[in-house]
């Protein structure tokens, strides 16, 4: 059975369930569920097809929520995540813990969504949520619910349906190394973009 809604806070059950569910992220549809939950994590990997070394984009409301992962943000990384569309890559303390979600890397790549609704879902339900987009490997992301159903069938629990992706770029990854910023991955945010943040905001060396 195929169940969609239109109403994102209908996943709050599901997802506390450790359910998978299908939405809108601030980039492109995604396979939503709960990051501290081992066995959502790794039917999301089956769900995907995805190789098991490459580890998934996590999802959190602030960066409150590092906590969780016994991680403390420098000054820059903080204010990095903070921005909308960058994804910041972040060491880990306590790797062994975490082994399911950095799949042998030692850190995990965060992003705050620059969507209200969704920082609220996860506020509510108290969970990061790993994001990696609607495909299975190889194949072009779904940018409308009808696509995601046509990948995935009834293997999802909910689909949420926002209307088609708006946004089809996947969000800059960064990672700072000696307090100097590496790209690792060049989406939304162009590299132009980040350098003039750096050069022209003063609030990164106050």
């Amino acid at each position: 059975m195929i169940n969609i809604t239109n109403d994102l806070t209908e996943a709050e059950e599901i997802l506390k369930k450790g359910k998978v569910i299908v939405a809108l992220t601030d980039t492109l549809y995604g396979i939503l569920g709960d990051a501290l939950n081992k066995k959502t994590v790794e039917r999301i990997y089956q769900i995907k097809g995805r190789k098991k070394e490459k580890p998934f984009i996590i999802l959190i409301p602030s960066t409150e929520f590092l906590t969780l992962f016994n991680i403390k943000p420098s000054f820059l990384e903080k204010k990095l995540i903070e921005k909308k569309g960058i994804t910041v890559v972040l060491d880990l303390k306590d790797p062994e813990m975490f082994a399911y979600l950095h799949r042998g890397t030692g850190s995990i790549a965060f992003r705050i969504p620059d969507k209200k609704n969704l920082i609220q879902l996860m506020e509510n339900i108290e969970k990061p949520l790993v994001a990696p987009s609607a495909n299975p490997e190889g194949k072009p992301p779904a940018k409308d619910i009808k696509k995601a159903v046509d990948y995935f069938h009834d293997e999802i629990d909910l689909y949420v349906d926002e209307g088609k992706a708006k946004n089809e770029q996947p969000s800059t990854i960064l990672k700072v190394k000696d307090n100097k910023i590496e790209i690792i991955r060049e989406g939304s945010i162009k590299s132009d973009k980040i350098l003039e943040l750096l050069k022209t905001s003063s609030q990164f060396f106050r």
